[in-house]
């Protein structure tokens, strides 16, 4: 990357982090916290928890397309707004029906789609990959901390100071996007980053692709069903006083982190990456198994979220992967659209459920849904196959026409390993869809050379 790449990729990471850390430190304290709010009832709390998703899920693609017309920053500006304006009405509200709109409000800064444009824009197709994993590193990272700090606020402030925090956070980033993100010098659809309507049909026929839609929505569905139960069950059951919980959140983090690294390792180094995903899913299962039984013990409740997080790590980390590697050749934008879709979406429906069934029949009837839900993915993931290829994108400097372009496309799909060709003239990019194993990466060179 450029110096220039550099510091943008930091300020949009910043931005990310920043955001999600506000979304996510309400999970470990909203269920202890909120019953002190009027009306409130485990079924409203659940929604509360899980509001955001919803109206995250439905606004995407309209700030997206707003944002080609108006500009990225502004969009950014006037979402990270929303979002300020949202954490403000729950932080003042006394009544669950407050909250539940504030959370909603934040949901609706749905600004992520916009960033992520921004980001294409402002670095190379070279470094493009890099740079979104910088940015899904840094939404890991804040999800790690808001377990951590969430507890922490809690105990000092209350409810009413996370969110206060959480405006605070919204603010600076507002001030962080002004001053420190840098303008685009055009703003650019890129296929490679950006949600396409008319791609959206193509993607979702892929059946491989389909199973990892399904799966993120379920995987975000039992995490926010789990906040809605663990919380509760660690402090009535369990006998964890709330002003413990960050260091045991925090112990758990870090070490399932460290013990998932080596199975990511043997995933994508020994290509058994179903092998491996599948073993995650039984974790799953057993950890929400092992929490109905444990629950009373704090230890044993302690050694269940590790198995869940080292499972629900792994799997955070590998589906968008998954995702990547997958898409057809320049619909990775359009992939991971759809893909987040199912993401808000399986948090709205885990908060709304997960409230439900422990107003109806108690802790027990969460773990036995959240285990349920995984029995079912794993039933709709089993057929699914290690990825034997992966995304690319070459650019070229000079404008071609239509008869450089056929020729360019005959060229590519006559080297060894590339499975599909799509040309973007506007763009001067050239997206493969390419083998893991047998791809002719010197032959792809050698054309891209004979372009400049």
């Amino acid at each position: 990357m450029t110096p220039a790449e550099k510091r943008s990729v930091f300020s949009l990471a910043m931005l990310y982090a920043t955001r999600m850390l506000g979304l996510f430190m309400v999970l470990p304290v909203f269920m202890l916290y909120g019953e002190a709010l009027r009306g409130a009832t485990p079924a409203l709390l659940g929604l509360a928890l899980g509001a955001y998703g919803l109206s995250q899920a439905v606004l995407q693609v309209p700030f997206g397309a707003l944002s080609d017309r108006f500009g990225r920053k502004p969009l950014i500006a006037a979402g990270l707004l929303i979002f300020a304006v949202g954490s403000v009405l729950a932080a003042t509200s006394d009544h669950i029906y407050g909250v539940i709109v504030g959370r909603i409000l934040q949901g609706a800064g749905a600004i992520a789609s916009v960033l992520m444009a921004l980001l294409s824009d402002l670095t190379s197709e070279e470094s493009r990959t890099k740079a979104m994993a910088m940015v899904g590193m840094s939404i890991g990272l804040s999800f790690t901390l808001a377990l951590i700090l969430g507890p922490l606020l809690g105990e000092l402030w209350g409810l009413a100071g996370i969110f206060w925090f959480t405006a605070a956070m919204a603010l600076f980033g507002l001030y962080w996007v002004i001053v420190h993100v840098p303008e685009p010098s055009r703003l650019t659809r890129h296929r490679d980053t950006r949600l396409f309507a008319e791609q959206v049909q193509d993607v979702l026929k892929e059946r491989d692709l389909l199973r990892l839609d399904v799966g993120i929505f379920c995987l975000h569905l039992v995490l926010t069903a789990m906040f809605v139960a663990v919380p509760i069950s660690l402090v009535n059951q369990a006998g964890v006083a709330e002003s413990s919980h960050w260091w045991f959140y925090l112990s758990v983090m870090l070490l399932s982190f460290l013990a998932m690294i080596p199975f990511i390792v043997l995933a994508e180094k020994k290509r058994l990456m179903r092998q491996v995903f599948l073993a995650a899913l039984v974790l799953l299962v057993g950890a929400a198994v092992s929490l109905l039984f444990t629950q009373h013990s704090a230890w044993q409740s302690w050694l269940s979220l590790f198995g869940f997080f080292m499972a629900f790590n792994f799997l955070e980390a590998s589906l968008p992967s998954l995702v990547s590697k997958l898409s057809p050749a320049g619909s990775r934008g359009t992939a991971m659209g759809v893909y987040s879709t199912g993401q808000f979406l399986g948090a709205f429906v885990g908060g709304v459920s997960g409230g439900w069934l422990l107003a109806q029949q108690g802790l027990s009837g969460v773990y036995v849904f959240v285990a349920t839900v995984v029995v079912v993915w794993f039933v709709f993931a089993w057929g699914m196959k290690n990825p034997t290829s992966k995304g690319l994108s070459l650019s070229y400097a000079k404008q071609l026409g239509d008869t450089e372009i056929e020729w360019l496309r005959a060229q590519m799909l006559a080297l060894e390993g590339v499975d599909e060709v799509v040309i973007v003239p506007q763009e001067r990019v050239v997206h493969l869809k390419v083998k893991l194993v047998g791809y002719d990466e010197a032959g792809a060179e050698s054309v891209m050379a004979r372009l400049k």
